[in-house]
């Protein structure tokens, strides 16, 4: 093969490679994931974050509805990446048969997130997130701006607000960016 051809081969295999942007596992450290609860707004709710025993991310904890609370979040800041040319975020977790929110920022400072819901089986499985159907929100509230372009993360985070008190307990195995 000729040059031209070997370097669009390594081109197109580089653009498919994923990027992993967390893998646990059991030597895998959770402190630097932080829990945001509704308790910021003068809430009652309340959620852990920790590993278990087969080396998972485990979100787990109940969301009150006293107060004017809520909703219960786990953030994780990043290294600022580049997300290249990547189209979709895939996640590997099991849930509890609930609604989540998966959101990611641009940059960790941002008044708002970029966010996506999806439904829990009870099972484990791949969710698969388009990044262009990301929009951009403040306080559950939609923004005139437009939506998520992949360009660039600082952060990302897994919430709960589905409007009633409930416990809950999500598992991540990884997230990467396809």
């Amino acid at each position: 093969m000729n040059l031209g051809v070997n370097l669009l081969l390594a081109f197109l295999f580089f653009a498919m490679d994923p990027i992993v942007l967390v893998d646990f596992n059991k030597t895998s450290n959770s402190d630097d994931w932080n829990i945001v609860n509704d308790v910021v707004m003068g809430g009652r709710s309340n959620s852990q974050f920790g590993m278990d025993s087969d080396g998972h991310g485990r979100f787990t904890g109940a969301v009150s509805l006293e107060n004017n609370g809520g909703f219960c979040s786990v953030q994780h800041n990043l290294v600022a990446k580049s997300l290249g040319n990547k189209k979709i975020f895939s996640i590997r977790i099991k849930g509890d048969g609930k609604q989540y929110q998966f959101r990611v920022k641009s940059n960790r400072n941002d008044y708002y997130s970029y966010v996506y819901q999806f439904q829990t089986s009870k099972q484990w499985e791949v969710i698969e997130i388009p990044i262009s159907e990301m929009y951009a929100s403040f306080r559950g509230n939609k923004l005139n701006i437009p939506n998520y372009d992949g360009a660039k993360i600082e952060q990302l985070a897994f919430l709960i607000a589905n409007y009633k008190q409930e416990s809950f307990e999500l598992l991540i195995d990884k997230i990467e960016v396809k």
